[in-house]
Parts: structure tokens; sequence; C-alpha cells
């Protein structure tokens, strides 16, 4: 266990001094609205606005309201409690909001899955989590058929991509089938279509579950500092405290407006967009633009030119990749008021290309799954890029601190350390991973390298952990490397991240061979059958051996540092 530091003073808070004019320096905590209560709030007072909008279809809040209703109504039916596990595998698609809400009003907890996963990676997820129910795009109806027969499941539900749309959904629906044949074939006989979920759920309104603040929401998935998925435990306190923090915020800035639209082209499963785009625009009562495919950037260039909207959030490769759209030049972004970044570093250069061309500067935060996820924000009257990622937020205490665990001086570097209501209960039925990233006075240890600048600001300078971030997604070398020496063919492999002008890093994987006849191809093919498309190594390089220490662990930071100088 780490030696305590003592909590920071409110009067070493100098981030408390460069609060914009009307951010509080702290939430009201006690009057925190569980996240069921935030929703039939918003839906209660203005159920006539807009509140999705997918495929140029737009839902308002009192339809999203029914349609929560129903999803929440056939759960009941199929006997769930509060707490059992619901597991939501959906692209930003018109069913998303409505089955994320559905699952919070009936008393559940979301399980939220990244459709592109492999069926190992699956049925990890979802055998950890214990999910009882899962919802899943047809698109991706393959995977789930593969991973059946390993996973635990009471259903299974398939949703369209124009479910919830109407005579247009049926337009949607046929595109993405024989147009784009965006569906390969796949055999679930039991499954039970969304539509009669719907039909079924409408039925009768669901019954009235007592939601509790210390009650779980989310099973979020994530690495944290090592390779295991672990869910962190995210409880209604904890994202209804980053809701409201996020509003304290924000709201000074562009005030009470009624019709905010807030671009959503992170995937909702990412808690980046969960937070910030779902749960914050229903608390505020904008109106989500969903973007199903954000790697479609001429479709997504094409969206934005035909749509009205007034902020924005992205990772640093959306940014990059729409900067370089040419058609990125006759979109209106006259009243666009707030560009967000998060997920990954935003790099200075996309910054200065995307104020040339948009007018806005981009605004950057910090967060993790762990802590709901925003930490830092920068203020959002700023000019220029900053290259920090901002203050700490109201109610939010950050400690830089040594490796033992003692606090050090200011502008000198050390791991970033966080204490707040959005900070998560802890891991998933994981006490010892807990302990791991909790020290002894009850900070949350980020395995980030941050220094503390004398505003208050905090600038991130390294990572203490081998994960890599690719495109605002983790990727844990003990995975991939698990993955790779499974391989007949492989002795073994090491994997590093490295940079990448497009997605900030790449995945590379330096392999040492059993079979001389193993190929670049074979492993990568092998990869692709195992891992999520984003974790598979760009890079491979065979080599006769690989840096260990003395006890045979091999040293990716002396691997990495080796190949960086060489200039690799």
């Amino acid at each position: 266990m780490t030696a305590a530091a003592p909590a920071t003073p409110v009067a070493d808070r100098p981030w408390l001094k460069a609060y914009p004019k009307g951010v509080p320096a702290t939430i009201d905590e006690a009057g925190l609205p569980t996240l069921a209560t935030m929703f039939r709030t918003t839906v209660k007072a203005w159920p006539e606005r807009p509140a999705v909008e997918s495929f140029g279809k737009r839902m308002t809040y009192a339809e999203l309201g029914q349609a929560a209703d129903a999803v929440a109504s056939w759960l009941q039916a199929q006997g769930l409690r509060k707490g059992d596990r619901v597991a939501i595998m959906l692209p930003n698609v018109m069913a998303y909001p409505a089955l994320l809400f559905g699952v919070l009003v009936s008393g559940c907890t979301v399980v939220n899955v990244n459709p592109l996963y492999t069926p190992r990676e699956l049925v990890h997820q979802l055998r950890d989590a214990g999910a009882r129910i899962l919802f899943v795009l047809e698109n991706f109806g393959h995977t789930v058929e593969e991973a059946l027969p390993d996973l635990r499941l009471d259903k299974v539900v398939v949703v369209k991509p124009g479910d919830l749309m109407g005579l247009k959904g049926a337009i949607v629906n046929l595109v993405s089938r024989y147009v784009k044949k965006a569906v390969r074939p796949y055999a679930l006989p039991a499954a039970v279509p969304f539509a009669q979920v719907m039909a079924q759920g409408r039925s009768a309104p669901p019954k009235e579950v007592p939601i509790a603040l210390e009650d779980v929401a989310f099973l979020q998935y994530t690495g944290g500092t090592t390779g295991v998925a672990k869910g962190a435990t995210l409880t209604h306190r904890n994202v209804s405290a980053n809701v409201v923090q996020l509003d304290a915020w924000m709201r000074p800035y562009f005030g009470e407006r009624a019709d905010h639209v807030m671009v959503t082209a992170l995937p909702l499963y990412h808690i980046f967009a969960l937070t910030v785009c779902a749960l914050l625009m229903t608390r505020l009562g904008g109106c989500q633009l969903l973007i199903a495919n954000p790697r479609d950037i001429p479709g997504f260039v094409k969206t934005l030119k035909s749509s009205r909207f007034t902020l924005m959030s992205g990772v640093n490769t959306l940014y990059s990749a729409l900067a370089n759209h040419p058609g990125l030049k006759e979109v209106d972004f006259s009243e666009v008021v707030l560009c967000v970044s998060g997920g990954m570093a935003t790099q200075a250069a996309v910054a200065k290309k995307w104020k040339e061309l948009t007018g806005k500067p981009i605004i950057e935060g910090y967060g993790l799954s762990e802590t709901s996820p925003v930490v830092c924000a920068n203020r959002l009257d700023l000019e220029e890029f900053s290259g920090t990622i901002g203050y700490p937020l109201p109610s939010t205490d950050v400690s830089i601190r040594s490796l033992d665990g003692a606090s050090v001086p200011e502008g000198h570097p050390g791991e970033l350390c966080v204490k707040g209501p959005q900070v998560m209960k802890g891991y998933w039925q994981k006490p010892e991973e807990t302990a791991k990233v909790m020290t002894a006075d009850g900070y949350f240890r980020t395995g980030d390298i941050g220094v503390l600048l004398p505003d208050g600001q905090v600038k991130i300078v390294d990572r203490m952990k081998d994960m890599v971030l690719v495109s605002g997604f983790n990727v844990y070398p003990n995975e991939v490397e698990e993955v790779l020496v499974s391989h007949p063919g492989v002795l073994e492999a090491a994997v590093i991240g490295l940079p990448d002008e497009h997605s900030g890093e790449m995945v590379v994987a330096y392999i040492v061979k059993k079979d001389p006849n193993l190929t670049e191809e074979d492993i990568r093919a092998f990869a692709r059958a195992n891992l999520t498309p984003y974790k598979v190594p760009r890079r491979i390089e065979f080599r006769d051996s690989l840096p260990k220490t003395n006890v045979g662990k091999v040293l990716r930071r002396a691997l990495r540092d080796e190949v960086l100088k060489k200039g690799g």
C-alpha cells in the first residue's frame, strides 16, 4: 500500500481561482437525482423538444420516454429485477437511447458492449458481468451466434438499424441489408425481434422501482491499469454527479438554451459519448444528432452539411479526418458554440487546422471510465487550443504524487490521482484490483503522469502504464500478446504502442518464431479472428529475441525506447 498523502487543502487548490464566473467550487451532492429521475424530469419538462435524430428522423422526449417505458416493461415481464445486468451491443442508432433509459428506468444495470468485439471478447465480458439479456444490432448477429454456446443469457434481442423510425426506418433497413450488404448471414432462431419487445412492452406501463443513488447504473468495461478487462462499477451517484459537474461547468458559458444539438459521432458505448452526449444532453433538454458510422467520413460530412448543430464532440482522430476532407469547408459552423475533445491527446497541428477551417477552437478535457469519465476540462471561452487538459471540475480534487504516494511540488511530474463523487465504486467483483488503484486516503490512481501548473491547470506528460491509445480506445498489450502467443507458430510476443499521425498511436508487435515458415499475414489473419480491429497490430516484426529482465519479464519500455531511438 502506498504511503498516505494529505488531501489538498482548499487554499492550495489554485484551479478554483481560475474558474470562470458563475462556476461553483462544488456541486450539491446531497441533491443529486438518479439517472432515471433525471430522464423522467426532462421528459416531463420538455416533452415536445427533439431528443434524438438519426438518418434524418427525429424523436421527441415524449416519444423517447414512451419507448424507454416499453423497454423497461418488457424487461420486468422477463423476470428481471433491480440490479440485473442488461447488455447493449449497438452503434449510434435510434434504438440505443431507448434501450439505455429503458434499462435504467427498470432499475437494471447497463453493460455497454463494443459491437466490433470478437466472440472471445464478447464471451469474457458478458460472463464476467453476469448479463441476462443482450440487445444486439443485426449487423453483428454472426458474432453472437458464434459466441452463444459459451454465453449464459436468458434471451437475445435483435435490433435493426431503422427500428423506432417508422417508414423511414424500413428504408434504412433495406439499404443496410441489401444495398450496403452490412448484414452477414447468422442463425439465432430463439432471438426476439426488437419490434416484438416494443409491442409487448407498450401493452402495460413499467412497475415503479425504488432506485437509490448507490445502485449500480453501469458496468463500464476497461482494462484499467492492466490488460484484463474489468467492469468499472459506476453508480447512479457517480454518473449523475459527473453530469451535474459538467452542467455546472458549461451552463454559465452558453446559458439557458432550448435548441442545443450535439453531434454524437463517438460511439455511445464509450464512456465519453455516454456521459458528455447522451446523459448531459438529456440533462439540458438538448438533441443528439447520432452518427451511426463515423468512419464513413464522406457520409459524415454530408450529414453535417444538411444538419443544424450547436455542439460537437470528438477525438483527435475524428477531428483530423474531418479537417482533411475537402467537403468540410461547405459545412456551416456559424451556430456552433463548442467543439470538445477527449479520449486521447489532441494534437496541436490538428487543433490548428480545425480552427483555421471552422473558426472554432477545440476544447480538450480528460477522464477515464473509472471516473464517469470527466476529471478536468479547459475553460470554454478559450480562443486557442491550450495543450493542457484544463482544470479539475467542481467537487473534484487532484493530487500529483510520487511512486511512494507522497505529494510532489507544483510543476514537478508525478502520478495524477483523483478524488471526487464521480470516482467509481470499484472494479466489479475484483476487490484486489480495486485496491491496487486506490490510495490509502481514497484517491484513484490514474496511471498517467501529470504536472500541476501554477494556475491550477493539469498537463499530461506521459503514461505509467503500457496501454496503447488508438483513436481514443484503450489497447492493452497483455491481451494482444496473449492472443499472439496462442498461435502455434509463435514462441514469444511483445506489443508496444508507437506514435501514429492518424490514430495517435498504433499497435506494433515483435515476435519470436517457433515455426520458421510463419509469415506476417499468418499473424495478422490470426489477430483479426481474435481481436477487435483497432487492437490488431498495424506493424509486425520478427526478432530472434526480446529484451527481458533477469526474471524473464519482457521490457516493453526498453523495446519502445530502442525502436524510437532508431527512428522506428
